[in-house]
């Protein structure tokens, strides 16, 4: 899809993404959630959606993708952190999507969510890997996630910042690998540009 393009369907369910943005927010809210120790939550799921709206060009086929997509990103934290079940995800999706594109929101959180383990290892493994590589725009989504934890944690120099540099640095090469699907398929699309980004900013320091 084109950029001219995206922005049209953007511009056309501006509201309709605008109340799923706001219902996330209000999620996470409701169960005390924050970023970064003081921040609400919300400022991470707008940071995540900022990269989808720069980049989601790439991996739309077309209209029908734009709701789940969206809704995907706002709710891609909402079964690990905001004690949502995957009923819960479907349910909240139909408030603005028919059946087809509520199954593919749905599938998207489910595949973003972390597996029941001990340590980050455990939580992330191989298992986990495999649901986002075999999920339509979980990759991308996956993709614009870290993007923004990368640019966070290299831009505030907290204790806790400073250790998940180091974290992201090291997990690069194994994360890129973990969620490229390599399927000829733009739903599974690992847009190159933002892994440029990424590397940017990691190999800066």
């Amino acid at each position: 899809m084109t950029k001219t393009e995206f922005q049209h369907y953007i511009d056309k369910y501006a509201d309709v993404i605008s109340q799923i943005k706001e219902s996330a927010h209000a999620l996470h809210a409701s169960v005390n959630q924050t970023y970064d120790g003081d921040r609400p939550y919300g400022f991470h799921l707008d940071m995540v959606a900022d990269s989808v709206y720069k980049y989601g060009h790439v991996v739309c086929t077309g209209e029908q993708d734009i709701l789940p997509m969206f809704f995907g990103t706002y709710y891609h934290d909402s079964i690990e952190d905001a004690c949502l079940t995957y009923n819960d995800v479907m349910r909240i999706a139909k408030r603005w999507m028919g059946d087809d594109q509520s199954l593919t929101a749905a599938e998207i959180v489910y595949a973003l969510t972390n597996d029941k383990g001990r340590t980050r290892a455990e939580r992330a493994g191989e298992k986990y890997y495999q649901g986002i590589r075999e999920t339509a725009f979980a990759p991308f989504i996956k993709l614009c996630d870290r993007l923004a934890n990368i640019t966070y944690s290299f831009t505030h120099g907290n204790e806790d910042n400073a250790r998940m540099k180091q974290v992201y640095q090291s997990e690069l090469p194994h994360f890129l690998e973990s969620i490229d699907a390599k399927r000829n398929d733009i739903r599974y699309a690992l847009p190159e540009e933002m892994i440029n980004a990424i590397e940017t900013i990691v190999n800066k320091t």
